[in-house]
């Protein structure tokens, strides 16, 4: 191919060579351990990267091609894996640690050890340290996180949702619970009773005024003044 010039039968040759490799392709895409349904798409990246691999040997380096291939793919599926699959950033030398963890946990199980390795076997057979190890391992919650939907707790009865937090709509008013708090202090004890009573305990204002030894007319005064004061106050400050 590298001999001939531009044209048809360059082009077959092309063809003819990268359909001979697609199997190296697709062996190179099986490492990465990817659930079923995106197998195809990795073997479609290193496809991919195969392609880059035959237009851009140079057989004059004297190097075989499967020296320059191999790397190349696996560079293109590294890539891929690092800028599509992880759902929250993280940052790249976590990612090679994770993927160097990934092939050394499946290298103990086909070595017998099914739950593929501790932490500490991880550390002997890599040399990372055991700290590293398990924040890379800790990762892999960012390229699968849970769905909000999945069911969790006894009987699964309950959605991941349930458990999450949300807004406090009373955070809302801590300003001015705060602006309030400095300002009734400055009424009478009167107003602040009559105030008490009437939202806090809930009571109509006959019964404030029977409570307090008023008319309900005085006590619908006091309302309206403490009222129209704190409201000053509120807006004042």
């Amino acid at each position: 191919m590298a001999a001939r010039p531009p044209g048809p039968e360059r082009e077959a040759l092309r063809e003819k060579a990268i359909r001979a490799f697609l199997p190296v392709a697709r062996r190179i895409a099986r490492r990465y351990g990817s659930p079923a349904d995106s197998r195809e798409d990795l073997y479609q990246v290193a496809c991919v990267g195969l392609v880059k691999a035959v237009d851009r040997y140079d057989p004059s380096r004297g190097h075989a091609f499967l020296s320059y291939a191999v790397p190349t793919i696996d560079g293109e599926l590294k890539r891929h894996l690092r800028d599509h699959t992880w759902e929250v950033h993280v940052p790249r030398r976590v990612q090679e640690r994770h993927r160097r963890l990934r092939l050394a946990q499946e290298e103990m199980r086909r070595s017998g050890n099914e739950g593929g390795g501790s932490v500490r076997d991880l550390h002997r057979l890599t040399g990372i340290a055991e700290g590293e190890i398990v924040l890379a391992l800790r990762a892999d919650q960012a390229r699968n996180p849970l769905s909000i939907d999945e069911q969790r707790g006894p009987g699964a009865a309950d959605s991941l949702a349930t458990t999450l937090g949300a807004e406090d709509s009373r955070l809302e008013l801590l300003v001015d619970l705060v602006a309030l708090g400095s300002a009734l202090p400055k009424l009478s004890e009167r107003e602040r009773t009559v105030l008490e009573l009437y939202f806090f305990s809930r009571l109509t204002q006959r019964q404030v005024a029977d409570a307090v030894g008023i008319s309900q007319m005085h006590v619908s005064r006091l309302l309206s003044r403490s009222c129209a004061f704190l409201r000053a106050s509120l807006m004042s400050g």
